[in-house]
Parts: C-alpha cells; sequence; structure tokens
C-alpha cells in the first residue's frame, strides 16, 4: 500500500483558486480528450490562477505520452476548439510529448499549473 505524506494531503485538500467554472473545466477536458486521447493531461496556469486578476487568456499546457506528428496542428484544433466552447475567450497551447523540445516555460506550467 502506499501512503501519502501529510503535506501531499493537505495541498490536494485546499481549494485552489482558478477563474473558470465548472462547464468551462469539463469542455477543456472534453476537447483535450477528442484531441490529444484519452490519456492526455492538461494544466491551467498563468493568469487564470489568479482570482485577483481579471479577464485574461487561458493558457493551457497539454501533456501526452505518444510522439505527435503535427503538433502544430494539434495546438491550434485544441486552442481553436476550446476558444469556441469559452465563447471566443483567447486561449494559449503549450504542448509536451517525447518527440517535441521542452523549452523552460514547459516546466514553469508544468511546475506552476493545475492540472484539471
Amino acid at each position: 500500500m502506499l501512503f501519502r505524506s501529510s503535506k501531499t494531503r493537505a495541498k490536494r485538500n485546499r481549494k485552489i483558486a482558478m477563474r473558470l467554472n465548472d462547464s468551462q473545466i469539463a469542455a477543456i477536458r472534453r476537447v483535450v480528450a477528442e484531441q490529444a486521447g484519452e490519456e492526455a493531461q492538461v494544466r491551467l496556469f498563468g493568469s487564470r490562477l489568479n482570482d485577483q486578476a481579471k479577464g485574461g487568456d487561458v493558457d493551457l499546457l497539454v501533456q501526452v505520452q505518444t510522439h505527435v506528428a503535427e503538433p502544430a496542428l494539434l495546438i491550434a484544433a485544441i486552442g481553436g476548439r476550446v476558444s469556441r466552447a469559452m465563447h471566443g475567450r483567447k486561449v494559449d497551447v503549450l504542448l509536451t510529448a517525447p518527440n517535441l523540445i521542452r523549452q523552460p516555460i514547459h516546466n514553469e506550467a508544468e511546475r506552476e499549473g493545475v492540472l484539471l
């Protein structure tokens, strides 16, 4: 049996601030699953994690475990569909995959981001 530290449990149990409602989160998850596969993970990062901020685009980190042949097309498809689901809100998508070069922004988004 695996035991999680009390720090891990406390982190999981706290209320995470984000400026997305449940239907927007569901739409993002649905689009990512449809476009990148059920096993893909998506994290929200950036200004939408700040409850004190207003407006702002939606910054997403999509993490896939398989090679992506056309990353630009996948990014565009996810961004466009999420934007439409959010009534035209600007959406920025970062993508990680085993065959893609990882940049410092990917590390920051992963560290800061909240798994949806």
